[in-house]
């Protein structure tokens, strides 16, 4: 049973998305502007966002500094004169592998920052014209790494695992509301966060194949929409498990 009403048709639908430089986000906003969507991207990279456009007529460059709530503020009334958004898509995100004997609080306030008060930031900002218009989907893209906790993600981990509960209770909030809401939980994609991992990374994909799966997901009206399957179905698993099971598994299969 769907969580949410099915979007399928993206013919000259509004979509806003933000962390669309590069990866999944810029991926996503291809797909979707190949379908027919206006598309609006941001990200600070200013550069790589006009090359976008250029690439993809019709969609609109909006740089934006996610940890600036100001910025934020300003680029949503940007948008808002482009019409009511069908999708919010939170895409932004900072990844530096960390562990505990490391501990780097500037690297923890930098993930923070991005990953989940920049979620906050653009929701003051869009939801209140989404709750008078009745309408409109927010998704956030958490990770895997939030199901529970792994070694190297000290500092990466909470962040999404933050963002899944986020998104579990707008949805809770909002569904009576006309607001659809959808979290998007990737393994391993071939992304420039992920490029700098010194381990081998299974089942990883591509930016384009997630944003395949995330528009199936979309389409289906799913809640969760994870990928690779063949990888997220067995982390799913192993939240199941007892600590000390869990534990040990994890020690196991990585050796830390």
């Amino acid at each position: 049973m769907p969580l949410n009403p099915p979007l399928s048709d993206w013919s000259a639908r509004l979509v806003w998305i933000v962390g669309a430089s590069s990866g999944i986000g810029r991926a996503t906003a291809a797909a979707l502007h190949a379908q027919g969507a206006r598309v609006v991207v941001s990200a600070r990279d200013a550069g790589a966002l006009q090359a976008f456009v250029a690439q993809h007529p019709g969609a609109v460059a909006l740089p934006l500094d996610v940890t600036d709530e100001a910025a934020v503020q300003a680029a949503a009334r940007q948008v808002q004169t482009l019409g009511q958004p069908s999708l919010l898509l939170y895409c932004a995100g900072h990844y530096q592998p960390l562990r505990a004997t490391a501990f780097d609080l500037a690297q923890m306030q930098r993930h923070l920052a991005v990953n989940y008060q920049g979620a906050l930031h653009l929701l003051a900002a869009m939801l209140p014209g989404m709750l008078a218009a009745r309408s409109g989907h927010i998704s956030l893209v958490g990770s895997v790494a939030g199901y529970r906790g792994l070694p190297n993600s000290l500092a990466y981990g909470p962040t999404k695992a933050a963002l899944q509960n986020l998104a579990e209770t707008l949805w809770l909030d909002l569904r009576e509301h006309g607001v659809a809401v959808s979290l998007i939980n990737p393994g391993f994609v071939e992304t420039p966060l992920t490029a700098g991992n010194a381990f081998r990374m299974p089942a990883l994909i591509t930016p384009e194949q997630a944003a395949r799966a995330m528009l199936q997901g979309w389409a289906r009206g799913r809640f969760e929409i994870h990928f690779p399957r063949r990888f997220t179905l067995w982390l799913k698993l192993l939240r199941h498990l007892p600590h000390g099971a869990y534990f040990a598994t994890v020690r196991r299969a990585t050796g830390l």
